[in-house]
């Protein structure tokens, strides 16, 4: 088997065994095989047809009214007993499907979030684009694809195996040579399917890399969609319009050249597809009229050969009629393995970053030996120290680019090209808060609470909380679920990321310019409240203006330096 093969096998394997290895084992097992065996009777009440053909026509041809009614009748409770087996074969595997997906995506969700391995990859060099596709939507692919194709070549073989056997009873010799070779139609059906289907397979094989890159360039056309929705306001107030125009026109044109790749590949395959399934129609009449013509058989052997002949040739080539979905499966499975190998390489890396240890309860924090470093691996700092006691307060400064915020990145563990060590009291808990708090679709209460939920605190104290930061305004909608990172103006979810600061009090907690869209007068206010409030919460600012010098014991600055390690050094004064 070609390595591509076995690497495929591998990787479908690797895929499906968690589940059927879980908890879940047992009751999917157990579903699984009642459907296996509802694919079973599927066969067997077509083998049922098969004979029932033979009769019926023959009753035809000898005009026998009682045997024609009696069929029919035959007939009906087959039918019937086809119609309940197929409705529900389909309602069961539908149920096994939303379970096996309703598994796999919680455990792929868990993973992604795990250890900010959402955050994290964003360095993987773009093996992983689209991880939220992934899954969403390669996820209930890969499970609705395995499952129908699974069972529809469990179907294929097990009707290979009983037509055969009846086809080859009902086949007559044919001399080669003048030697009788037996199972005529059997051969026909073989040599009529192998040919189909290694012609289908030359023809549709570069499907399978299209049909790979045709979701890729999807997602990131719905993704660049998603963009412009969210960043409407800036990009009005910018009049960027025609620019966003260009650049989803630009990623729109890699979904249509590439569809029309697949089209023409589409239309070769179902050229000969569709000649070939029509072909298959008559080929059996074609070969098995020479022994009706000549009295060997009757009408009804006649129409049963036929009959076996379909459901042979049939199964022979499930790989024929499969290929399209075949394409698509494989194009799913390899996006759901590249991703679970970028998780899996995460896992192995996470360690990267800083080396954290804990510290004795009540002492500070300690920062030694830390050394920044870009994703190409240039040096941003090298060898900084930093000590902060609890409930003192620090402000980092510097110029723009110099790596401040990254320095906030590597203390909360989601930078890793950052060395050092960094010692914390264990069980206190550390907040973030950026420029643009983050603020869930959710009722405001629950935004202003997050992660915490709401009913931790109450809506009175929350309510409260607003007021004090200057948003009286918003203490009647705490009930109200909506987009508020885009009902809120800048400088409005700034103070309502102070109201979180104020409302977890954590015990460390780390600003990023997040006052930088108030005036003076309001970022004062609120840095005077969040001390008043917070005595005991240790506080590390970064910010630009001079003014909050005032609010913090001491400073650290990003110096520029040369012939160093890296460009810059981190020096503490006392505010001036």
């Amino acid at each position: 088997m070609p390595g591509s093969k076995r690497r495929f096998l591998s990787d479908l394997w690797t895929l499906t065994k968690p589940y059927w290895k879980s908890e879940e084992r047992f009751k999917s097992g157990l579903l699984l095989a009642v459907i296996v065996g509802m694919s079973l009777g599927i066969v067997y009440l077509n083998v049922l047809f098969n004979e029932w053909n033979n009769l019926f026509y023959n009753s035809l041809q000898n005009k026998d009214v009682d045997a024609f009614f009696r069929l029919l009748g035959r007939f009906s409770i087959l039918a019937a007993l086809f119609i309940i087996v197929a409705v529900y074969q389909i309602y069961l595997r539908q149920m096994l499907q939303i379970r096996w997906r309703r598994w796999l995506t919680e455990r792929y969700v868990a993973h992604w979030l795990d250890a900010h391995n959402y955050y994290r990859l964003r360095f993987e060099n773009g093996v992983t684009d689209n991880p939220d596709q992934r899954i969403s939507e390669d996820i209930n692919g890969f499970i609705e694809q395995t499952l129908s194709l699974t069972l529809g070549f469990l179907e294929a073989v097990v009707s290979l195996a009983s037509f055969s056997v009846i086809l080859w009873s009902l086949s007559g010799d044919i001399h080669i040579l003048n030697l009788p070779i037996p199972g005529s139609m059997l051969w026909a059906a073989l040599l009529y399917a192998g040919i189909g289907t290694l012609l289908t397979h030359l023809i549709g094989r570069p499907l399978i890399r299209l049909n790979f890159f045709q979701q890729r360039y999807e997602a990131d056309f719905r993704y660049n969609l998603v963009r412009v929705r969210e960043n409407a306001e800036p990009i009005a107030l910018y009049g960027g319009e025609a620019q966003e125009a260009r650049g989803l026109a630009g990623r729109f044109t890699n979904v249509v050249s590439n569809w029309w790749s697949i089209m023409i590949r589409q239309k070769r395959l179902t050229w000969f597809s569709a000649g070939y399934s029509q072909a298959a129609v008559i080929f059996p009449f074609i070969v098995a009229a020479p022994r009706y013509f000549s009295g060997a058989i009757q009408l009804g052997g006649l129409m049963q050969t036929a009959s076996a002949f379909g459901h042979v040739q049939s199964a022979l080539s499930w790989f024929i009629d499969a290929y399209t979905r075949l394409a698509a499966w494989k194009a799913t499975v390899d996006r759901l393995t590249g991703f679970a190998a970028a998780l899996e390489g995460l896992e192995a890396r996470r360690g990267e970053g800083l080396e954290r240890a804990t510290a004795p309860s009540g002492e500070g924090l300690v920062l030694s030996d830390l050394t920044l470093r870009l994703p190409d691996g240039d040096a941003l700092l090298a060898g900084a120290s930093l000590a902060l006691a609890p409930g003192e307060r620090l402000m980092v400064a510097g110029p723009s680019g110099c790596g401040k915020s990254t320095l906030f990145r590597a203390l909360g563990g989601l930078w890793p090209f950052a060395t050092g060590r960094l010692a914390m009291p264990a069980g206190e808990r550390a907040l973030f808060l950026p420029q643009r708090p983050y603020l869930p679709i959710a009722t405001l209460a629950a935004a202003v609470a997050y992660p915490d939920a709401p009913e931790t605190y109450g809506n009175a104290r929350i309510a409260a909380v607003l007021a004090d930061c200057g948003l009286p305004h918003l203490t009647d909608q705490l009930d109200t679920e909506r987009h508020w990172s885009q009902e809120l103006s800048v400088g409005e979810q700034q103070r309502l990321g102070f109201a979180q600061a104020i409302l977890l009090a954590p015990h460390w907690l780390f600003c990023d310019e997040a006052t930088s869209a108030l005036d003076e007068a309001a970022e004062q206010a609120l840095y005077a409240l969040l001390v008043a409030r917070l005595p005991h919460t240790a506080i590390v600012s970064i910010a630009h203006r001079p003014a909050l010098a005032a609010f913090h014991q001491r400073i650290a600055r990003f110096e520029p330096v040369s012939g160093g390690a890296a460009p810059f050094a981190l020096r503490e004064a006392l505010p001036a």
